[in-house]
């Protein structure tokens, strides 16, 4: 079978209105959405909501999921192709671009795959699983001339890279000497999951991946964040966030150790990544980022990253930054828009326009950093320096 008879195998399952747009139409970019859990839902959500975006491709393991997708992202014209096996949605000549929400353990090769097949990509945070994967990453957008955007979408938000050009270009902070970072209570991840038969719908092979091969449990589908295996708990879904916010803010890429303390104090209930964690890690500039959070539900302010320094204090959650600087009034910025949105346009900008991604791969990479240390030391019970996770 030749190229050609390819394409008219390909092209052949379109319809005369999908096939217009493949052969450019109209400048709406074709996406396809691999992984359409929650987070994948309302990230595509976002990118669609600017009108420069057509969801054309709904690629998940389990077709529950691809259902809930197709109806809460539903359009007006012809309905995505659906598919369990992404290598499907990944051959369709019209996806320009693909949004991979699927967990975390699943994003190097999907990111890989969707690159070799020259697709531009939105990956879903943590760019990277285990700190391993970062060269193939890397020389996979390097290979592909692909744009990557990773998730961390406080890089498009106006308030902190004004905070960015404002407080920390003019030096108002002084010498930054730690900063302080939280975020608790996650109700999605205190659920008490009870064991329910294979779905018939649910392709576990494909689920696992290249995870330690193991037998059906629907825990560690449903709620896979629990498990190491896919998932890195609290330090992949929120520390990626704040540190990459601090390390921006004082131009660092890496911690240079870590301790890590925590466990499963309260949710007894058959989850190996903790409930409950608390990091320091150490920069080379001479500042500490301290991070804390716990699922459950304790009081406390809103999650935000708070940089102390000997002229000041910033404040900066994705509301709003308070700077306060000593002897002085507190200069309040508000956020003014949403920052998914912000986020998808600056991707569909990178790949419509040319535009540079404010959160490409290696800014990517950097965002994980920190979570590979502070993981390793948590699983460790001890200090370690970055010279033992890098090598």
């Amino acid at each position: 079978m030749n190229r050609r008879d390819v394409g008219r195998i390909i092209l052949g399952g379109l319809s005369a209105a999908s096939y217009s747009r493949v052969m450019g139409a109209n400048d709406r970019a074709g996406v396809a959405l691999i992984g359409s859990g929650r987070r994948g839902r309302e990230v595509m959500g976002a990118m669609l909501s600017a009108g420069r975006a057509e969801l054309r491709a709904i690629c998940d393991v389990y077709d529950v999921q691809r259902q809930r997708a197709k109806t809460a992202l539903a359009r007006s014209g012809d309905p995505p192709f659906e598919c369990a096996a992404h290598e499907e949605a990944l051959a369709r000549p019209d996806i320009d671009a693909v949004l991979i929400g699927a967990p975390d353990h699943l994003h190097l090769d999907l990111a890989t795959a969707a690159l070799q097949a020259g697709k531009h990509v939105y990956l879903e945070k943590p760019t990277t699983h285990r700190f391993a994967e970062s060269l193939r990453l890397r020389e996979a957008v390097r290979m592909s001339g692909k744009v990557l955007q990773c998730g961390t979408q406080q890089r498009s938000g106006p308030h902190y890279i004004r905070a960015k050009e404002e407080i920390f270009a003019r030096k108002r902070l002084g010498r930054v000497v730690m900063v302080r970072t939280s975020w608790s209570d996650f109700p999605w991840q205190t659920r008490h999951i009870e064991p329910q038969p294979r779905p018939a719908g649910l392709d576990w092979e494909r689920f696992l991946g290249h995870a330690p091969k193991r037998p059906y449990e629907w825990i560690r589908y449903d709620s896979w964040r629990y498990f190491p295996d896919y998932g890195n708990g609290l330090l992949a879904d929120i520390l990626t966030h704040w540190a990459d916010v601090a390390q921006w803010m004082m131009d660092e890429d890496h911690p240079l150790s870590a301790e890590t303390a925590g466990g499963i104090y309260v949710l007894h209930d058959g989850r190996e990544n903790p409930d409950t964690v608390n990091a320091i890690l150490q920069y080379a500039g001479g500042w500490n980022l301290t991070f804390e959070a716990t699922v459950l539900p304790v009081k406390q302010s809103k999650p935000t990253v708070m940089f102390l320094g000997t002229e000041g204090c910033l404040e900066i959650s994705r509301e709003r930054y308070v700077f306060t600087p000593n002897g002085g009034s507190a200069e309040v910025v508000e956020a003014g828009s949403p920052l998914e949105p912000l986020h998808t346009a600056n991707f569909l900008d990178a790949i419509q326009k040319g535009a540079k991604p404010n959160a490409g791969v290696e800014a990517g990479i950097q965002a994980c950093n920190p979570v590979h240390l502070a993981r390793l030391a948590y699983w460790k019970q001890a200090r370690v320096t970055w010279r033992e996770l890098a090598g």
